[in-house]
């Protein structure tokens, strides 16, 4: 089931998107035949999924043990995971935009190396 975007997924999805970033929103992945998981935002150029995460992710053990989990099934897919809290989008996000743009134009070189 698609979940509507949060107001910090659709602050960061502009906020890179301004910096020339091509970012989707709310991606069904497979992980196992049958099994899917949406990412909140990502950078498939660079490879990279962001998970933007209310407090629940670190503060609840199951949420947490459930988040490592599935930052690991774009692993084989050549993903990187990145879980970035609210309350980062709410403090730094011109500097969280900012970096995460260029760390998606270093891994985009990295990619096209190989």
């Amino acid at each position: 089931m698609k979940k509507e975007p949060t107001q910090e997924e659709n602050d960061l999805k502009k906020a890179l998107e301004k910096l020339g970033v091509r970012v989707l929103s709310q991606v069904k992945d497979q992980y196992e035949p049958g099994k899917y998981k949406t990412i909140d935002l990502a950078i498939p150029d660079a490879k990279i999924n962001i998970e933007v995460d209310g407090p629940k992710h670190l503060t609840n053990a199951h949420q947490i043990v459930t988040d490592l989990m599935r930052s690991h099934y774009s692993d084989d897919k050549g993903y990187f995971t990145i879980h970035i809290p609210n309350e980062f989008i709410h403090s730094d996000l011109p500097k969280i935009s900012k970096a995460l743009a260029d760390a998606a134009k270093i891994r985009i070189e990295q990619i096209n190396k190989k």
